[in-house]
């Protein structure tokens, strides 16, 4: 039996007790069912390296190879740092930094892929003291708390996933033609149903850039609609880092961003993200 504290009314557990380097079979099990029900999990004090990481990532399934144009490209990992080689602290100008602005826009990771992620696991190796924190909403919750005539609405539409458009809000040229080539706008449902608890949740963050069916402006101006509505305060955890948190969430009915902090705290995150297994709708 698993040792779970709640995090957040709606969304969230911390799990005691566990080492992630020795778990066995039936601990496992019950750490995946509980992945399923919470779809966020805390683990503290996993002082964990690259391929542990990368071994426990792997008994969620197999990992998504990082983009072309993110810190650890071709590997299963993404670097999310803002140190420098030499140990020193990149400036705010950085293209690494710029990214970091980006990721502080509510998203699901990878909805700009044909085939999204399953689940993210994030490890906090160097944290701010201030700051820095990541904040999560369940869009399961959501969706039950949307307004009927807005649930009719909506379920069935299709958003248009685009890498380029949640980049472009921070510097039109962030996204390079490279990545662009590689990452062409995708389609996914705005609602999706959860294969695990068969719960329907919202789909949308900063990568869905319009709706089929819909004019650009009204399709976006719904989508902020939708946005705004779920992140209203009481739909939000925030998690304040400590070092060695490692955190696992469902990229399929969850969105999360980062916090802001000062420009010369260093910051080192570790992410692997699961695969997921199909498109949410045809290509």
């Amino acid at each position: 039996m698993l040792d779970l504290q709640p995090l957040h009314p709606l969304i969230g557990a911390e799990v005691r007790g566990i080492d992630v380097r020795d778990i066995d079979a039936v601990t496992f099990t019950a750490l995946r069912a509980a992945f399923e029900t919470h779809s966020l999990l805390l683990l503290r004090g996993q002082d964990i390296d690259d391929d542990e990481q990368v071994a426990f990532g792997h008994r969620f399934g197999p990992l998504e190879p990082t983009k072309i144009g993110t810190l650890g490209a071709g590997s299963e990992l993404v670097i999310l740092t803002n140190i420098a080689a030499d140990g020193t602290i990149l400036p705010e100008t950085h293209r690494q930094a710029l990214n970091t602005l980006a990721n502080r826009l509510w998203h699901s990771d990878s909805s700009f892929k044909r085939i999204p992620a399953l689940a993210s696991i994030l490890s906090g190796r160097t944290v701010p003291a201030v700051g820095g924190e990541t904040e999560y909403i369940s869009m399961r919750a959501v969706w039950r708390e949307l307004p009927p005539a807005m649930q009719q609405r909506i379920d069935g539409l299709v958003a248009i996933h685009d890498y380029a458009w949640s980049r472009g809000k921070v510097d039109p040229e962030l996204a390079s033609e490279a990545e662009r080539q590689a990452l062409p706008p995708v389609r996914q449902v705005v609602v999706r149903t959860h294969p695990g608890t068969g719960e329907k949740s919202l789909y949308l963050g900063s990568h869905a850039s319009s709706i089929e069916g819909m004019d650009i402006a009204s399709g976006r101006a719904l989508i902020d609609e939708l946005i705004a509505f779920a992140s209203q305060p009481r739909f939000v955890y925030t998690h304040a880092w400590q070092r060695n948190d490692l955190l696992i969430w469902d990229n399929r009915c969850t969105v999360h961003r980062g916090r802001p902090f000062a420009p010369a705290a260093a910051r080192h995150l570790v992410r692997a993200a699961v695969a997921g297994d199909a498109p949410t709708v045809a290509q």
